[in-house]
């Protein structure tokens, strides 16, 4: 059977992903290997990492989405808006040339495959969501700024199929409205969605109905209309124009600029009016299909608001999200899509094939030793029952820790193999990794990661949520650091077949402390991505005030370190 390379590049979240006889081998975002937040360009070091875990060339590469199509769509876009978007054409117009339209010579250039390929953007999205859930058939709700010319799609899967069923195209985006809104409150488009999201439980929804009148017509299906007069992201450089800005009070609030209360109201409208709209989707399309199971994918899939009202609402007997519903886990759906409908090969039953998304970069206890020296650290290799006691006392004596262990995440989440934990019984945890570790926002809330097993008694959430993509409430006032404060926690329940020494830990916090859930944050500071190599734990960890680093089989303290500030090394394959 064939090797598929993956490949999505160019916008944000470049990234590469390996199949090998349609099992996914390895996956991974090229910001984790260059430092570079949302890297957009080329995934050289993610591919090179895909090819090494394959051992020899792909026979097949696939991008993630057609740039014909997108070309297509520009030029329509701005013909349609000129002259008014010529400043913004003039921009795009020699990037676009010089990078993005000839895409087909530049991958033969690079990787030379025996057949090169390309998919539809909104198929990547869906078969990556689709073919590795556990379901024989589902609806696939695909939701997004924009792929080719479709913004929200809704597909079947049966099999190794995938039929689209409906579209809505072009400037009427879900996501986009949603990113105009994040703009507006100061947030970084494409990145800061997830901290309008924080932000929404702060306010009231005082704007929702004046957001439905002026902005988004919203039909009783969950189709929509955007009313365009108010957006300038068609032909500007921005995504909000005068008429949004006096509709709601005032300019955009610049990035460093305090939050006021008028800004979570604005959130929490928002974040209701998007939670209206795939809510009524969800259902219509359940209705008029039959289908039992919904599969997400897309930017609008890491909502996981709107992802647990689905839960409880929807009328669903079950939800599968893919953990890296963004553009990077296309460069994945891409390969599936290929091994599937293109080499028509079957779809082999598993309970997770996406592996517990461990599909990064992992380094051997010698390997983690040798980079750990040359960076001049000092550390001891106790044996695993002393390294989960110690690390289990160091939580529970209210120090930050950073666990580095396995294989990298692929998708935007930490889920215990690059996270920093901390005692979720902390009622001042919250406020210390905000300021003192991760330096972001105060109001930024802190997800828990439990054992399966416990996960009932400590939250109202009846189905695993492995991939921290469900919002349900807090049963227990115990674990303040995790509360937001609307009682609700972004919950990761941790099965022990999929983490076994993350488990261990929380098995061990839970002898301790009788409380088997910590707080999960992800291994990095503000502006930078996760840590993906033992140079960047260590680099992070004397940089910040994480006070202890369980890496591997090492456990380093922080005031047995000399200070040191040199820049990590690149990745090197174990």
């Amino acid at each position: 059977m064939p090797t598929i390379l993956g490949i999505s590049a160019f916008y944000h979240d470049s990234a590469a992903a390996l199949l090998r006889d349609g099992e996914i081998v390895a996956a991974a975002q090229e910001e984790r290997f260059t430092r570079r937040k949302h890297d957009a360009g080329f995934p050289r070091h993610a591919v090179d990492y895909c090819l090494d875990e394959a051992d020899g060339e792909p026979d097949y590469v696939v991008f993630y989405d057609k740039p014909f199509l997108k070309f297509e769509r520009l030029m329509e876009t701005y013909l349609a808006f000129a002259p008014r978007g010529l400043r913004s054409f003039t921009m795009a117009l020699p990037l676009w040339i010089r990078e993005k339209l000839f895409q087909k010579s530049l991958l033969d250039r690079e990787l030379r495959p025996r057949r090169l390929l390309f998919t539809e953007h909104h198929l990547s999205h869906s078969a990556a969501a689709f073919f590795p859930s556990p379901f024989d058939s589902a609806l696939i709700l695909t939701m997004d700024g924009v792929g080719e010319w479709a913004t929200t799609s809704a597909a079947l899967g049966r099999e190794n199929r995938i039929e689209v069923i409906r579209e809505i195209h072009f400037p009427h985006s879900l996501g986009l409205l949603y990113s105009a809104f994040t703009y507006y409150c100061g947030f970084r488009v494409n990145s800061g969605e997830y901290k309008l999201m924080g932000l929404a439980p702060y306010g009231q929804p005082k704007y929702a109905d004046l957001i439905r009148q002026r902005l988004v017509d919203v039909k009783p299906d969950g189709s929509f209309r955007l009313r365009m007069e108010y957006f300038n992201y068609c032909a500007g450089l921005t995504m909000t124009n005068a008429r949004f800005h006096e509709l709601f009070g005032g300019p955009p609030r610049a990035p460093e600029d305090p939050l006021d209360q008028r800004h979570k109201d604005i959130a929490a409208s928002i974040q209701a009016v998007l939670e209206d709209v795939v809510l009524r989707m969800a259902i219509t399309l359940r209705e008029q299909t039959g289908e039992r199971n919904l599969c997400l994918a897309g930017g609008v899939a890491l909502n996981c608001v709107a992802n647990g009202r689905l839960l409880r609402e929807a009328g669903f007997d079950r939800l599968w999200i893919q953990p890296a519903a963004g553009d990077a886990g296309c460069a994945l759906g891409a390969a599936l899509a290929v091994h599937h409908m293109f080499l028509d090969q079957p779809r082999q039953a598993c309970a997770d094939c996406m592996r517990g998304s461990y599909l990064g970069p992992g380094f051997s206890q010698p390997e983690i030793e040798r980079r750990l020296k040359a960076a001049g650290a000092h550390y001891r290799v106790p044996d695993e029952a002393a390294l989960l006691a110690a690390t289990a006392d160091a939580l529970a004596d209210g120090k930050a820790v950073g666990w580095f262990q396995g294989r990298m995440e692929f998708g935007p989440r930490a889920l215990g193999a690059r996270s920093i934990l901390a005692d979720a019984r902390s009622p001042r945890m919250q406020s210390i990794l905000n300021l003192k570790v991760k330096r972001r926002e105060s109001f930024r809330p802190f997800a828990p990661a439990v054992t399966l097993e416990a996960a009932p008694a400590w939250f109202d959430l009846p189905v695993e949520s492995p991939y921290m993509l469900l919002v349900a409430d807090v049963r227990r006032r115990e674990i303040p650091a995790v509360t937001h404060v609307d009682n609700s926690a972004r919950i990761q329940t941790v099965r022990e077949a999929d983490n076994p020494r993350f488990h261990a830990l929380l098995r061990a916090f839970e002898q301790k402390t009788g409380c088997p859930v910590l707080v999960n944050t992800s291994f990095n500071v503000r502006g930078e991505p996760i840590v993906c190599t033992p140079e960047d734990a260590f680099r992070c960890f004397m940089g910040t005030d994480i006070d202890v680093l369980a890496i591997g089989g090492c456990y380093l303290r922080k005031e047995d370190q000399r200070s040191t500030t040199e820049p990590a090394p690149a990745y090197e394959p174990d």
